[in-house]
């Protein structure tokens, strides 16, 4: 079954909102393998709370953290160290959603990457880029790291704002393919994350 690593071109991109959206239309497992932080309100319980179907089994997370920063820095101030070799891919017959946390140079511990764990893992990538100014340059950074570190791109879902100038070029000057627009939500909810299915390609 299909596994797909989503990440975003930084914090705050709407990762997990997309990742909701997937999961749903895919009827997937969902992981996060690091949660940093708002472990009440953690992403997975957030998925949990946002997805319809009976199919989807929301994996425990390899490290829960408590504070709400760079995993590297959250696991010191917890007094522990994030191994890659500990973060082992659940096992399941079902096709799976990983969240990653942040962007692609995410540090999880003074020597490795966030994009290590995705080479690790070795997973296809659902980038996803919200415009903003700057977003053009974020993006093109993000799919050029993943190229040099020969990692697949299934493709791009834009999220928010739309801006068809910004995601024509980056389209075209990456030469990925669109996955869909995600319009930002009124309100995120069960209803909405459902209706938003119909607007990614699969």
């Amino acid at each position: 079954m299909a596994k797909y690593f989503v990440t975003g071109i930084g914090t705050g991109i709407g990762k997990t909102l997309v990742s909701a959206v997937l999961t749903e239309k895919l009827e997937a497992d969902y992981w996060k393998p690091i949660q940093s932080g708002d472990l009440d309100v953690s992403d997975s319980l957030t998925i949990e709370q946002l997805i319809t179907n009976k199919k989807t089994f929301i994996h425990p997370e390899s490290y829960r953290l408590n504070n709400p920063l760079s995993p590297h820095l959250s696991a010191k101030l917890d007094n522990i160290e994030i191994e890659l070799s500990k973060i082992k891919m659940p096992e399941t017959d079902n096709s799976l959603i990983i969240e990653g946390a942040g962007g692609l140079m995410v540090p999880l511990n003074e020597k490795e990457l966030l994009i290590d764990l995705i080479k690790a893992l070795n997973v296809e990538v659902i980038l996803i880029s919200r415009n903003y100014l700057g977003s053009i340059n974020h993006t093109l950074m993000s799919v050029n790291l993943l190229n040099q570190y020969n990692i697949k791109i299934k493709g791009i879902i834009f999220n928010g704002e739309r801006n068809v100038e910004t995601q024509r070029y980056i389209l075209q000057y990456t030469n990925v393919t669109c996955l869909g627009y995600i319009p930002q939500l009124e309100k995120v909810n069960k209803e909405n994350i459902k209706h938003s299915c119909d607007l990614l390609s699969f």
